[in-house]
């Protein structure tokens, strides 16, 4: 694919191959250390039938990444994908690679017959709120609660 600013990029499915550049992508967004535990759960998650995750190539490595899982029954939805993590490399930012992971994503749902997709984020992270906004989600009908238990 090619956008205005002249990158070339691919999307295929997420691997477990692609999974040292993902997390090398979480580590730098977040500026965090990926957890062996987290890193664990990725690796379950590639390999759950009906889950669809997708990463973008660039210059031979993989440059962004979103995560999905497939929800069924779960509180009163039937059918329905969840967006549990999403991920490009600052450079590459802005160059529509976002927008094409979850474009692809639609289209694979689509194709399943699903058509309601959720994800969650902090209401202090502007900017994801922002390109979940460039993609058409607004509030749904859920409410996200909390508890955090004594230690």
């Amino acid at each position: 694919m090619e956008n205005k600013d002249q990158v070339f990029f691919k999307i295929r499915k997420l691997t477990a191959r692609d999974l040292p550049q993902v997390v090398a992508i979480q580590g730098i967004i977040t500026r965090q250390k990926v957890t062996a535990e987290k890193i664990a759960i990725l690796k379950e998650h590639i390999n759950k039938e009906g889950n669809i995750s997708l990463v973008a190539v660039a210059d031979k490595r993989v440059v962004g990444f979103l995560i999905s899982e497939l929800m069924t029954n779960s509180f009163g939805l039937d059918q329905g994908g969840w967006i549990k993590n999403v991920g490009v490399l600052p450079k590459y930012m802005g160059k529509g690679i976002g927008q094409s992971l979850a474009n692809h994503l639609f289209d694979a749902y689509r194709r399943k017959g699903i058509n309601e997709i959720f994800t969650a984020s902090r209401w202090d992270w502007g900017d994801l709120l922002s390109f979940f906004k460039s993609l058409g989600f607004e509030r749904s009908n859920f409410i996200n609660l909390y508890k955090k238990l004594d230690e």
